[in-house]
């Protein structure tokens, strides 16, 4: 994990490291609607270090989004250059970018994404499927990540059978199951009740804790306070990037909230 050096300087980038996991240089995104020009991105630099747990911010229109599907290989810069470990993904093809995003990036979404048919077990298979990994190396994968986020005596449960904060947990551990070096999660907590949803930030915490490079986007402050770093979005240009302060452990937060069925 590279070493992060932490700095209170507000700028381009909130933290300093010699070898970013990402960086982006100069970026920018248009897209062409009719005879109209969106210009979504516009000229965005910032590293983000390995082992970093960063909240990406901004209303709707604001770029963030945008950002995002970038730094998933979702689709690419128009111009600039986006490195991730080292190399840069803003010059490969559809089939490479899709290696990448099996091999390095879990993704975590808002709508969970899980088939209905399926296991928890079976949900949580499938990027490792994809990965072609055998039938003993994706079990013994999709085993440890339910049990990391808590879910190891709901493996053959389908997702009717699980509530929202159980599902999104499936969801996280599917992503977990490829040993991503990154986790991206958009708006994860978006159709969760406000424990379910500090208990999302509890794992994140915990995983983050273990080495792993967490990035959020989301609308809600009281979400982005569990990030050590906040980066605001405005008019395509990142407007803020700082260390979050006075950060809350959600594992302490969650003592002091009652439980859904304990609520008037």
């Amino acid at each position: 994990m590279a070493t992060i050096i932490q700095t209170q300087t507000i700028g381009s980038t909130a933290v300093e490291c010699a070898q970013p996991i990402i960086r982006v240089e100069d970026v920018h995104k248009y897209y062409e609607l009719g005879e109209t020009r969106v210009h979504a991105l516009r000229g965005v630099t910032v590293d983000i270090a390995a082992g970093e747990f960063v909240a990406i911010m901004g209303a709707s229109g604001s770029g963030k989004s945008t950002f995002m599907n970038l730094l998933g290989c979702l689709d690419k810069p128009s111009s600039g250059r986006y490195v991730l470990e080292g190399t840069d993904v803003s010059k490969l093809d559809k089939k490479q970018l899709a290696a990448i995003r099996n091999r390095k990036l879990g993704f975590v979404f808002q709508g969970f994404n899980l088939l209905a048919r399926t296991t928890s077990l079976e949900n949580v298979e499938l990027p490792a499927l994809y990965a072609r990994l055998d039938k003993e190396e994706r079990v013994k994968r999709a085993t440890r990540a339910l049990e990391m986020v808590g879910l190891g005596d709901r493996m053959e449960h389908f997702p009717s059978q699980l509530s929202g904060g159980q599902q999104q947990r499936v969801a996280i551990a599917r992503a977990l199951v490829n040993q991503p070096a990154i986790l991206l999660a958009d708006e994860p907590t978006g159709n969760l009740d406000s424990r379910t949803s500090v208990e999302i930030m509890e794992i994140f915490q915990k995983l983050n804790d273990a080495g792993l490079t967490v990035i959020l986007v989301t609308h809600e402050p009281d979400i982005a306070r569990f990030a050590k770093r906040s980066i605001v979005f405005r008019d395509g240009k990142i407007r803020r990037d700082e260390l979050v302060n006075d950060r809350p452990d959600a594992a302490k937060v969650l003592e002091s909230m009652p439980r859904v069925e304990e609520e008037d």
